[in-house]
């Protein structure tokens, strides 16, 4: 399996990396998991143009305008333990702004959708 990004999390991501103008080619999204937050552990996602020995990467192609864009997606062996099958994805409601993660490992989360326990 894998970490799933949505074509919605891909964009805003994309998005965020033409903001802080890095280079999409050499940049990768690392996913991953730290200890804390309500409910044990708490999601970690961060640009980064350093990969690391055992890391899993995907990578995610969509367009935007008719212009092909790829996001590449790192995670840690450690951290894959926790987020293998899990979906990122970016909405953009009423209600609020921001990634939501859809974990199949988790057995309990927090209201917020920040943290998990597995």
């Amino acid at each position: 399996m894998a970490v799933i990004v949505t074509e919605s999390a891909a964009r805003e991501i994309n998005n965020i990396m033409s903001q802080q103008e890095l280079d999409c080619e050499t940049t990768h999204l690392r996913v991953g998991v730290k200890g804390g937050g309500c409910s044990g552990f708490s999601y970690i996602l961060d640009l980064t143009e350093s990969k690391k020995d055992g890391d899993e990467q995907w990578d995610y192609d969509f367009e935007i305008e008719g212009n092909p864009q790829t996001v590449h997606v790192i995670c840690d062996p450690k951290s894959y333990l926790y987020l293998n099958g899990t979906t990122v994805d970016f909405k953009d409601e009423v209600m609020g702004r921001g990634f939501v993660f859809e974990n199949p490992n988790a057995t309990n989360t927090c209201g917020c959708g920040s943290s998990f326990n597995a």
